[in-house]
């Protein structure tokens, strides 16, 4: 075989992903790009506007930056608290003093791999203020008189939100935590007790610091996740028929709508607005590539 033939041959076996690709990712990328610039309900024929509807986004009427704001509002609360569930419980599942270790790791990581529909529906139940278990079981104990209208208020909304995305999203935490605990010497931690060093200070002085790659690289992806979050919110706020779900798009006062909800509310919704959808799917995709740029940044200045 020349060399020639042996330069193509990689190619050849890539082939097939390649045609994949092109046919299902880079054409379609190419042609949301130019829907983007055009008015179009998907029936009728397009209309070239240009930039109109990414100059629409700084409109308050496209509930562009109220969407962003929201979503980067849910990231902000909910990523620290999975940091620190999942570094607790992947501490405490590492040390010499739990048993079944494997049995609680599976526990705490079942959530993880619960299908997001689950999980929206899940919470929906649990936080239905007529047939809820929490208002029922707040009744019970006396902390209320009456039930709390959960999905109601924006507020509690909220907070109720960003408790499944924690409850959601700690397992993912743990499990990388684990792998980073792993990684650290064991002779630093006996050294450290040896020298009369207490579990927090050793936590403090050896471990934390020794994860910070771990860390960070759970927070750019964690920001990145959250950025394309949809299926919980919508699905929690959105209901199955209960008296729980909203009529209002994205929640009381659209407090819960999220930037990708938005997007398909927009383009599938009841506008059908393919070009605007498109123009809020580019306008994310920015956002998620400065902050994917600045994580990379910063990683690369971390391990120089």
């Amino acid at each position: 075989m020349n060399t020639v033939k042996r330069r193509w041959v990689p190619y050849f076996f890539l082939s097939p992903y390649l045609i994949f690709y092109f046919a299902f990712g880079f054409i379609p990328i190419l042609f949301s790009l130019y829907i983007s610039l055009t008015n179009w309900d998907g029936i009728s024929g397009k209309t070239f506007v240009g930039f109109d509807n990414y100059k629409f986004l700084f409109n308050p009427d496209s509930y562009f930056f109220k969407s962003v704001g929201n979503t980067m509002l849910f990231v902000a609360l909910t990523l620290p608290l999975q940091i620190i569930i999942g570094l607790g419980i992947a501490t405490l599942l590492y040390s010499k003093w739990v048993k079944w270790k494997a049995f609680f790791q599976l526990i705490n990581f079942l959530p993880y791999i619960v299908t997001p529909v689950a999980v929206g529906l899940m919470f929906n139940l649990l936080f239905d203020w007529q047939a809820g278990f929490v208002n029922k079981l707040l009744l019970q104990l006396g902390l209320i008189d009456e039930g709390i209208y959960w999905l109601g208020d924006p507020f509690y909304a909220r907070m109720v939100i960003v408790l499944m995305l924690s409850w959601k999203g700690f397992g993912y935490t743990m499990i990388f935590y684990l792998a980073g605990l792993a990684n650290i010497p064991k002779d630093l931690n006996e050294a450290a007790e040896v020298d009369g060093a207490t579990f927090l200070q050793t936590f403090w002085s050896i471990t934390l610091p020794l994860l910070k790659p771990v860390t960070l690289f759970i927070v750019i992806t964690g920001i990145i996740g959250g950025l394309q979050l949809l299926e919980e919110p919508m699905l929690l706020l959105g209901g199955a028929g209960m008296g729980s779900s909203t009529a209002v798009i994205g929640g009381p006062d659209r407090c819960c709508l999220t930037t990708v909800w938005n997007m398909y509310d927009t383009a599938y919704g009841s506008t059908t607005r393919y070009g605007l959808g498109a123009a809020i799917a580019y306008g994310l995709c920015l956002i998620i590539a400065v902050f994917s740029f600045l994580g990379a940044r910063f990683q690369r200045g971390e391990q120089g």
